[in-house]
Order: structure tokens, then sequence, then C-alpha cells
């Protein structure tokens, strides 16, 4: 679907709420995005074992991009030369690209970390690249990205707290160099969008600085960082209690590299509107479905002679076609067929579960909803 030019560059609305959890739209030039959303992971300009027109059948209304993986191969300037990444990949509905910084910090090797940005070897082939907020936004912007994210540094939790506050400054910083070299960008920032990065680990304190200097720079949405990276859920949890409320509200709020069907639920209790992980791709690819009755190992012998669905309550096309007997087969045997039933599968589960959320906040029973889903998926 080409640009259609009377649509909003960026516009979010809520549509209704129950509790803290949200569910609304936004609305860009290459389509709506209903919230709260679970966008797939296209890491290399595709959704792993799927067709892009597979993965929007089963209600995916964004996907997302890496900076990082697409700037080393095949190139941001090549892709820019083949027609952008939604030309390139054939997915003409709206692509969120992340900046880079996450996937340089715990990926690239050799890496020298300076107030410029990052130098670093490309853990492909060694040649040397500098990463800088101006280079991340023209890589997006050569890439034709919708949302555009800025750029940031990215702290395991569990760093010293003078550490975590010299990173959350860093990366404030940088977001105001990200903010001007997206807003030099001409035409692209006419008809995208610009989202900034809280940081802070776990602290308050650090989080409510980076929201405030976040709301002075502006931006269209603004994403929660610094979160699932091995600080483990009640953590998480605890951080997102007071997290999401100091960004501002009219804007979205945007859970990075998040998570678990469960993790989401919780997230959602707590405000949030916007969700990627490779979680649901990544677990296909190595036997692992999830059901409303909670994660299966299509692996383990006693699915050998299973006639029934991965999941009763499921009508994607894997369960209503297959058996986990032939799922556990596919994948004991290491056929390809086995990752690309089971991703099916897992990307309609979060897309069902999106849609579930969503009509379960607009009518008023999300709490009621939430109960009954951990009660089933946890056991």
């Amino acid at each position: 679907m080409p640009d259609i030019p009377d649509k909003p560059r960026f516009a979010f609305r809520v549509k209704a709420t129950d509790g803290l959890a949200r569910t609304g739209e936004i609305v860009m030039r290459r389509g709506t995005i209903r919230t709260p959303a679970f966008m797939p992971v296209g890491t290399a300009a595709t959704v792993k074992a799927m067709k892009p027109e597979s993965v929007r059948a089963l209600g995916a209304d964004i996907i997302l991009g890496n900076t990082y993986h697409l700037m080393l191969r095949p190139g941001a300037e090549r892709v820019a030369r083949l027609g952008g990444l939604h030309t390139f990949m054939n997915w003409h509905r709206p692509i969120l690209t992340d900046s880079g910084g996450y996937q340089v910090m715990s990926l690239a090797s050799l890496r020298k970390l300076t107030e410029e940005g990052v130098a670093f070897r490309s853990h492909i082939d060694g040649s040397r690249h500098l990463l800088t907020p101006e280079r991340s936004m023209e890589i997006q912007r050569l890439l034709g990205s919708d949302i555009v994210m800025a750029f940031d540094e990215c702290p395991r939790a569990d760093r010293p707290r003078d550490e975590i506050a010299a990173s959350m400054e860093l990366s404030m910083r940088w977001a105001r160099r990200s903010r001007d070299g997206f807003d030099s960008g001409g035409e692209h920032a006419e008809r995208s969008a610009l989202f900034g990065i809280q940081q802070g680990a776990l602290d308050a304190d650090l989080r409510r600085i980076s929201a405030q200097k976040l709301t002075e720079i502006g931006f269209d949405g603004y994403a929660i960082g610094g979160l699932a990276v091995g600080e483990g859920q009640e953590a998480m949890f605890a951080t997102l209690d007071f997290a999401p409320g100091m960004l501002p509200a009219d804007r979205p709020r945007y859970l990075m590299g998040v998570g678990k069907p469960d993790d989401l639920v919780g997230a959602v209790e707590r405000g949030v509107d916007m969700f990627d992980c490779v979680l649901p791709t990544r677990s296909g690819r190595n036997g692992q479905g999830f059901t409303w009755k909670g994660p299966v190992n299509l692996r383990n012998a006693r699915h050998a002679e299973d006639t029934g669905p991965l999941d009763e309550r499921c009508a994607c096309p894997t369960c209503t076609s297959y058996s986990r007997a032939y799922l556990h087969h596919l994948h004991k045997s290491g056929e390809i067929l086995g990752a690309m039933l089971l991703t099916e599968h897992n990307l309609w589960f979060y897309q069902a579960l999106m849609q579930a959320m969503r009509e379960a906040i607009a009518e008023r029973r999300f709490a009621g909803f939430a109960r009954d889903f951990r009660r089933d998926y946890l056991g």
C-alpha cells in the first residue's frame, strides 16, 4: 500500500481505558496500528520463516526492522537504491526500526564508546564502523522507516548506579542529537515519527530525570528501554509500576524487547501500548509453541502420538490442519516446515492475545481477563 497523503504523519488516540490499561490506535500514512500492539521482529528484512503477506494475515499492523543488522548486510545505501525497506521486503504497512544501539553493545566486538558514538567491528566480517546518533538517523532514513528510534546506550541493570546514571545522561544527549538529525531529514521527517527512549535501569529517580529530559526535547512516542536485559520479571514489573506514568499520557509507550505472553499482560496492566520480541519466532524455530494453557515443548516424546491440535482454542492454520504428533516429527527431524508452522502459530497466538486484551479493555473487564489468563497460562 503506497503512502496516502491525506492521512496524518502520526496521530495517537486512546479510545478506552480500564485501570491503567489503554486501547487505542496510531494512524500513519502507511496504515493504522491498533494498540496494545505486538510487533513481530523482522531483523534482517524478514520475519524468520514467514512471508510478509502471512504476517499481515495473522493480524500484525506493524513490524520491526533492525538498523544494526541491515547497515551491515545488505547495507542501508543498497536498500535505499532498491526502493527502501518496504519495497525490498514487500511489506507496505508501517515499519519501526530500532536505533542499533543495543545490538552494537551486545553483538559487536572491540567496541569503543565515546561522546561521539560507538566505534565497533562487525560481528559478520570484522569491518570497522562508527555509529553515532546522526548516522543512526541517516540509516533509518535510508531504510525508509516509519517509526525511527533515537540512538541510545543500554547498560545492564546490575551495573553500579553511577555507571547507569552516566549512561542515561549520555543517552539523553544522544536523544537531542537524534532529534536534530531526524528533523534535518527533509521529506522523510515530514512523513515519519521519532520515538525517544527512557533509560535509568531499575532506579526511579534516574527514570524520572530521563523522562523529563526526553519530554523537554519532545518526541512522537516514548519507549521504556533498559529492561528485559536479565533483571527478571519481578524487577521489570516493579519498574513498570512507575516508569510508564512518568511519560506523556497522550503519546504511545513502547516497552522494548518484551516479551513472554504473561509479560505482555502485566505490562499492559501498567499502561504500556507497544511491544516487540523475537521470542515467538525464535521459539517457533526451536520447537516451543505458546498456547492459552502455557508453553508447549513439541520436541518432548509425549507428543509423538498425540493426534490433537497444539491449542484447542486456536484457529490458526497450524492448529486447524496439523497434529501435535506431526509437529513433533517435523522438529525432531529438523524439517524446515516445522519452524514455519510453529512460527506461524506463535505469531497468530501473540496477535490473538493482543486482540483479546484490546477487547477486554474496551469492555472494561481487563482485570478479570488478566486474572483468568494467568490462571490458565501459568497453571
